[in-house]
Formats: structure tokens, sequence, C-alpha cells
């Protein structure tokens, strides 16, 4: 199983221990639509959470560094958006994450 696809099975099952031995201990998710940066610790407490559901999710690339996927996020506040992820891997765990995205109409 691929880095993404242990990812998404994680983020699916809401994998708390799985995130945490997946996400590397430096890990940062930098989002450029709002221009936060989040913890590890952040990002595993947001995907506990219900405010995220994802759809149609895609692996459009992927090796040992780095990773690249599309997804749909639909918000608990009701609004949706198209996300583009690009990962990078460091021994064998995800080190950071940047996501570019565009809000969908309701």
């Amino acid at each position: 199983m691929s880095i993404l696809e242990k990812y998404e099975k994680v983020f699916l099952e809401k994998d708390e221990a799985g995130m945490n031995e997946l996400f590397h201990d430096d890990y940062k998710f930098t989002m450029h639509a709002s221009g936060n940066v989040l913890s590890k610790s952040d990002v595993i407490s947001w995907a506990m959470s219900d405010d995220i559901n994802e759809e149609k999710q895609r692996i459009l690339y992927e090796n040992d560094e780095i990773g690249v996927r599309h997804s749909f996020v639909t918000f608990k506040d009701g609004n949706t958006q198209a996300v583009m992820a690009v990962f990078m891997f460091k021994g064998g765990k995800i080190a950071s994450m940047e996501t570019g995205a565009t809000n969908m109409p309701k």
C-alpha cells in the first residue's frame, strides 16, 4: 500500500494512532488559500472532528519523495472546495502537505 493510500485509509477511518504513525514528527500542513500552517497535532485533532467530509479522492502522482492528490472536501458549515494537495515524504512518512483550494458553488 502506498503512503497516500495509507493516508486515505487512516483519514477515512479516523484512525488517530495510524495518523500519528504516518505523519512525521516535524509534519506541517500549509493551506495556501488561508495562509494557515498547522502542526501534526493540529491536523490530527481536526481530522478527528466531524468538520471534514472528503469525496472523489484521486492520487495523481506518487513516488518515494512526493505525492499529489485531488479531492472534493465539504465542511460542516456546508462549504465545498476542490483541493489539490502536494505531500512531501521523509523516511516513509508524510513530512509536509500543502494545499490549494477552489471554492465550489453551493
